[in-house]
């Protein structure tokens, strides 16, 4: 601290007014806030390893020399223990998107544009950083490479795969750990990789543009890396809709900065990166949770193994014993019984195609209908007011479900909403963090996923869910287009979204196979 206080009295000339300590964050650095008598604010460092404060100001000063949007670097002590930054401010992307984050993946307008403009900004760091870059400065080494991947890759067995006391051969599988080090490392890279790209590190001015900090254990290496890092970090619970939208922005932003490679070869590249990083953040929880038992990363790793299934749906991983051991993983009792808590989440009780009589031929169909086989399935939603009525079923099958949001907590009884509508930022955000929506519609989803599936299944065309409120304009219109975008995500088929009392119609199409 006192060498810290020398380095501020050298570099402003008086004593501060106040100095408090910052939350800390993963490394060994200490920060703190330096306040001087006009009020104004600069951060200082105290670090404990001069190589890896080295790697900072020298990244700093040539991302600013590029004005690129980091914190600028204002002195530094002769030994490189202690420096003084522009102060970012206390508002973090990680908090801005706290109540996205808090309702179990469904983020805001609002919350998803701050997400956008982030990662539309990361390839100008990534190329534009790179360039006349001395990556000898980084720490600890200046390029991604094999040997960096082998080292993850056994921090993964030794931390978190061998704990779970699974059978696997060792040599089989170290034998495709390399053929995966080797694919990882295939193609020259030469941008910046940013290594820990998270919302944590990444701050807000007040005008929502995004500023990156912590950047110290940068390198040489793959721009897919931090788009993995980022996009499927476990405790974000990005829904895979608002993860293809952003894997779509980035994509296009770094158009404007290098040559890109065609996107299925993108898209292929990236599906071996998010795999690496999920086995990478499985070996720090597994350190961080099973050695020194820290509640926040054992919490972790249940959506890092559920991301971790999502990935072994792909089939697409040329390691067949590796891709067998994780299956094997996945299943184990500890994971199954997460796997099993996030089904009953989902579809309420579970679903299954086995029928406890045998079919016969000349029983004929398990079910009889004229109207069965005629598909495909399309989804009729409205949201309308009971004052006018419920809305009549245009396909003459009687109509399907109604569901009176009236129960719930009603915005419009507030001036600031009164001319807003459920499609609103500041409505949903109302609506969500209030969270009897949330529970409301947590049933609904159950119920219409069962009943989908089970038309899907039977062939039939048309299923209709109404929700009703007073006016039609708040929580019906909020409820009506989430449970549109949650079946159009899950099932991927047609879904017809009429918001009778706004005037609002339009279809979200079905998804090619």
């Amino acid at each position: 601290m006192e060498r810290l206080l020398k380095l501020y009295r050298q570099w402003a000339g008086s004593e501060p007014a106040n100095i408090s300590k910052m939350a800390g964050a993963g490394s060994n650095r200490e920060y703190y806030r330096i306040t001087a008598k006009d009020s104004s604010t600069v951060v200082g460092v105290v670090g404990t390893s001069r190589d890896e404060n080295h790697a900072f100001v020298y990244l700093s000063n040539h991302f600013t020399s590029r004005k690129l949007p980091v914190p600028k670097v204002l002195a530094v002590s002769d030994d490189e223990i202690c420096y003084l930054q522009t102060d970012l401010g206390s508002c973090s992307l990680f908090d801005a998107i706290s109540g996205g984050r808090n309702a179990g993946g469904r983020y805001t307008l609002n919350e998803k544009e701050l997400l956008a403009r982030t990662i539309r900004e990361l390839p100008n760091i990534q190329i534009r950083g790179a360039r006349e870059l001395d990556f000898s400065n980084c720490y600890p080494q200046p390029e991604f490479d094999t040997n960096s991947v082998l080292f993850d890759l056994n921090y993964f067995k030794y931390c978190f795969l061998k704990p779970t006391d699974l059978d696997f051969h060792e040599l089989k599988l170290e034998a495709n750990f390399h053929l995966f080090a080797k694919d990882l490392t295939a193609e020259k890279c030469e941008s910046f990789m940013y290594r820990d790209f998270q919302a944590r590190n990444v701050m807000l001015d007040s005008e929502g543009n995004p500023l990156f900090i912590d950047f110290q254990g940068g390198r040489k290496g793959p721009f897919y890396y931090d788009l993995a890092s980022f996009l499927w970090q476990a405790s974000a619970k990005y829904p895979n809709k608002l993860r293809r939208e952003l894997v779509y922005e980035y994509y296009n932003s770094l158009k404007n900065y290098t040559e890109v490679p065609s996107s299925r070869h993108f898209v292929e590249r990236l599906s071996l990166f998010v795999l690496f990083r999920t086995l990478q953040v499985l070996g720090a929880y597994g350190f961080r949770g099973y050695y020194e038992q820290k509640k926040h990363f054992i919490d972790s790793i249940p959506p890092a193994i559920q991301n971790l299934r999502e990935l072994l749906k792909l089939d697409c991983f040329p390691y067949p014993y590796m891709m067998d051991m994780l299956r094997r993983l996945t299943e184990l009792p500890q994971f199954a019984r997460i796997e099993q808590a996030a089904v009953n989440r989902a579809d309420g009780y579970k679903v299954t195609d086995k029928n406890i009589y045998k079919a016969h031929p000349q029983d004929g169909p398990a079910t009889f209908s004229k109207y069965d086989g005629k598909g495909p399935l399309v989804v009729h939603i409205y949201s309308f007011s009971y004052r006018k009525g419920i809305p009549e079923d245009p396909s003459g099958n009687g109509g399907g479900y109604v569901f009176d949001c009236r129960s719930t907590h009603n915005p419009g009884r507030y001036e600031p909403y009164k001319k807003l509508t459920g499609l609103d930022e500041p409505v949903i955000r109302f609506l969500e963090d209030d969270g009897e929506i949330l529970t409301f519609l947590d049933s609904v989803y159950r119920l219409a996923d069962a009943h989908v599936r089970r038309y899907m299944q039977r062939g039939f065309t048309s299923l209709m869910f109404c929700f009703g409120c007073t006016g039609g304009q708040h929580r019906s219109v909020y409820s009506a287009q989430h449970l549109a975008e949650h079946i159009h995500e899950k099932f991927g088929i047609e879904v017809e979204i009429i918001h009778r009392e706004q005037g609002i119609h339009f279809e979200l199409a079905a998804q090619k196979n």
